[in-house]
């Protein structure tokens, strides 16, 4: 049973030292996942720390190994806090910051114990679901928005922390949960609009043929990351991609247009052999910034999360958190430069994955898919994130994606279907347990988890998570 107020009056705890520490001039350190929903809670907390005139400095990380906890706990901070990660390191965190001033706002699956001196806030505490509830700037928000009223405006990177996350899992692609509650505030304060509409990447931004060519959730084959295909097909039924000298946007077709759009994309989508229910998830709600100006990347809420993602990466957080503070302009275009290269190295790993089948190994209830010596460890989640909404793999299994690191170790992402999830699959607890038999570290949420092992136990590892799988499914 969800307890809202429990979480408030944890939430509370944290505001309060935030606002003690601050008052009296305490330095912070901000570390935060390098995904779209980590940089958005960082950006909030960032935002939340510079209201109060609070020395800061924030670092994105990729995961808390040992080396980045290490170095975190060398910093010259009074004060750490850790947004959309830790929960999942709890044992880890303990160890290295007993005894001093620690905050964790988190979503995942909580994974160790802590002493009651650092303050942890996470929803699954409290009866609710981190996977798709609410995200890490979800909970990042509620606690700025304890410490000032002000900070309501903050309500519109959390949506995007949200969407970032792909927790829009409600009746037409809509938030639910404590992200309702999120939305909610946004709208109230007339920050935030919401309509039921097409969902292509660059709606407002883009011509529509590179809208739809840059729409890889879901990913469309033929169709996503082919922009002469998609100018063949829009042409195919009379849709004018100008008019007069101006590059029509997606924003600007009728409701006719759409709905053309929309069959047409059905049609080459089962001339592939997919069901029609890919195309079908392009109609959802639209959730429009409207403080940011209109024809950029920033006011479309998803297009704002890509952004972010693309960002973290390309190994430009930077860039991500600068947007986030409310840096625009010439960083905006330094962005999309940045979102570019992103798309077009995702449109290469999935030509990769459909031209060679021998990368792809079907197991009892997982498909496993080895990258080594060609897909960057840095992007194994964006690719099973991709592959699991792509409907070119059975919805019974789930997805595994491992490379080899830099450092000679592996890197697995993992994505389970709503259906496995349904029949009682939890990814983020096989991935911890198994990747701790393995000596390496893993978790995550039930739908989406992670782990870092050695190579040396990389087959082992695999045939564990299948196994692992197997039992969730007949216990479920």
């Amino acid at each position: 049973m969800s307890d809202f107020q429990g979480l408030l009056s944890r939430v509370s705890e944290a505001a309060n030292l935030i606002l003690k520490e601050a008052r009296g001039e305490s330095n912070f350190l901000v570390v935060s996942h390098f995904d779209a929903d980590g940089l958005a809670a960082a950006g909030i907390m960032g935002r939340t720390l510079a209201r109060l005139d609070a020395p800061m400095h924030l670092r994105v990380v990729k995961q808390l190994d040992g080396e980045v906890i290490s170095e975190c706990r060398s910093e010259d901070s009074d004060v750490t806090i850790f947004t959309e990660i830790g929960s999942g390191y709890l044992d880890t965190i303990q160890n290295s910051f007993a005894g001093k001033k620690t905050i964790i706002l988190d979503h995942h699956q909580p994974s160790g114990r802590l002493d009651p001196e650092i303050i942890h806030v996470n929803p699954h505490q409290f009866g609710f679901d981190g996977a798709t509830e609410v995200s890490g700037a979800g909970i990042a928000y509620f606690v700025a928005r304890s410490i000032a009223d002000v900070n309501v405006d903050l309500s519109t990177l959390a949506v995007v922390g949200a969407l970032g996350d792909m927790q829009d899992k409600g009746a037409r692609r809509s938030l639910h949960g404590l992200n309702e509650k999120i939305v909610e505030d946004g709208l109230k304060k007339g920050l935030l609009e919401t309509a039921t509409d097409l969902i292509f990447y660059g709606r407002e931004t883009r011509p529509i043929h590179r809208a739809l060519a840059y729409t890889t959730s879901p990913f469309l084959p033929g169709i996503s990351g082919e922009e002469d295909n998609c100018l063949a097909l829009l042409a195919s039924i009379g849709i004018q991609v100008k008019q007069e000298d101006r590059w029509r946007t997606v924003k600007d077709l009728s409701n006719d247009e759409k709905q053309r759009v929309l069959s047409k994309i059905i049609e080459v989508v089962s001339s592939k052999g997919l069901p029609s229910r890919a195309a079908l998830e392009l109609i959802g709600t639209v959730y429009t910034l409207v403080e940011e100006e209109s024809s950029t990347p920033t006011r479309d809420a998803r297009e704002y999360a890509s952004l972010l993602n693309a960002c973290g990466r390309m190994d430009r957080p930077g860039l991500a958190i600068s947007i986030c503070l409310g840096d625009r302009g010439m960083v905006t275009e330094e962005v999309q430069q940045v979102l570019a290269e992103y798309r077009k190295t995702l449109a290469q790993y999935m030509e990769w994955v459909t031209q060679k089948p021998d990368t792809i190994t079907e197991l009892r209830s997982t498909y496993y898919i080895r990258g080594d010596d060609f897909l960057d460890e840095k992007m194994t989640g964006a690719l099973s994130s991709i592959l699991s909404n792509s409907g070119l793999f059975k919805m019974e299994k789930a997805i595994i994606v491992a490379t080899r690191t830099k450092k000679g170790e592996v890197k697995v992402s993992a994505r389970a279907s709503d259906w496995l999830v349904e029949r009682g699959v939890n990814l983020g607890a096989a991935l911890q347990a198994i990747a701790e038999k393995c000596s390496g570290m893993g978790g995550g949420h039930n739908v989406a988890a992670g782990a870092q092992i050695p190579e040396e136990k990389r087959e082992d590892f695999i045939k564990l998570v299948d196994a692992a799988i197997c039992n969730q499914i007949k216990a479920g």
